[in-house]
């Protein structure tokens, strides 16, 4: 039976203050005049200002009641920057000491690389097992050593039509940041996009993908300058993705996919991976996503039956994956039952 233990609610209310904290943060950063911008029907807002005789634009993120309320406090945000930082680093280390796992030096450089660059706030979201760790924080859920084992990879995550419609670039080539972190571009049967990169001397591997809208192939993300692996099923992971943060340093802003979704697609992935070249991988799918269903069934069983009848909504193949799985899994199984 899976064995769920979970911080004590000092450590969840701690974890959720330094998210508020980072995301506030994130906001006074802007320097302009913050302005909406309708596309299809959806609010968008934008930091305008000023560049010698033009005006430019820099893209802030989604319409929601939470930015909004950030927008109408952004000169007091602005003041308590020194006040905010101090109290972050006080939060990590109450984190530290509650048991939460600290971002080891190699990935925590690279994310707080890229969150610099603004790959998180330009769509980018951390997807794979970097990004399930994470949700010991989001669920305030124990994962335990073992469960936070990992490779080196790093699993990057964004949707293509998104990209082309921010009209904004990351701040610092991506290409120079690799650079900077040693790491150069792995061959690709297509020379002329560089969508995967690894670092010299070492066992990190970094990824672009995206949701592939017909065959898997490999197309470009302009918004952050790369391309990506267009994968099937990505869609469903990567809607309406959650600001996190990782314990590095004074915490980095970050996003990665909802849990329940997590789950959901984990249970497919695995099907798809068995027999394949990656079948030893469809263990810890399965094993990942036991755990985040063991975890939502009690603290968000809406969530966990609203993601689990919308991916099989989306066809027999869907639903013949999950159930597959599911048939390995008796116990994560009867949990989903349970909520529906």
């Amino acid at each position: 039976m899976t064995e769920l233990r979970f911080h004590s609610p000092v450590g969840h209310a701690a974890y959720h203050d330094l998210l508020r904290l980072a995301q506030d943060e994130q906001a006074s950063e802007i320097t302009g005049t913050p302005t909406r911008v309708t596309v299809k029907g959806r609010v968008f807002w934008y930091d305008k200002f000023r560049l010698g005789t033009t005006v430019a634009q820099r893209y802030i993120g989604p319409d929601s009641p939470e930015l909004r309320a950030r927008l109408d406090r952004l000169e007091a945000l602005r003041t308590e920057r020194d006040a905010r930082r101090r109290e972050r680093t006080r939060l990590v280390r109450l984190l530290r000491a509650e048991g939460y796992a600290s971002t080891d030096q190699q990935t925590g450089s690279l994310l707080n690389a890229f969150a610099r660059a603004g790959v998180f706030r330009l769509g980018g979201t951390l997807i794979g097992t970097v990004a399930f760790r994470h949700y010991e924080g989001e669920l305030g859920l124990a994962l335990g050593f073992d469960r936070l084992a990992q490779t080196g990879d790093i699993d990057i995550g964004s949707f293509e039509r998104l990209s082309f419609a921010l009209g904004d670039t990351v701040e610092t080539p991506l290409a120079e940041v690799f650079r900077s972190l040693d790491f150069a571009p792995a061959p690709s049967l297509d020379p002329g996009r560089t969508w995967r990169w690894t670092q010299a001397g070492g066992e990190a591997l970094v990824e672009f993908l995206m949701p592939a809208q017909g065959e898997e192939s490999i197309r470009d993300l302009p918004a952050l300058g790369v391309s990506a692996l267009a994968l099937r099923h990505l869609d469903f992971l990567l809607k309406d993705p959650i600001p996190a943060v990782s314990l590095y340093r004074s915490g980095v802003l970050i996003q990665i996919p909802r849990p329940e979704r997590f789950a959901l697609h984990k249970l497919i992935v695995a099907e798809r991976r068995r027999g394949g070249p990656d079948a030893l991988k469809a263990g810890k799918d399965r094993a990942q996503a036991a755990l985040l269903v063991a975890a939502l069934a009690e603290t968000r069983p809406d969530e966990l039956a609203e993601a689990h009848e919308e991916a099989r909504g989306r066809g027999p193949n869907w639903a013949a994956r999950i159930d597959a799985s599911l048939a390995r899994l008796p116990e994560t199984r009867a949990r989903i039952r349970a909520v529906l």
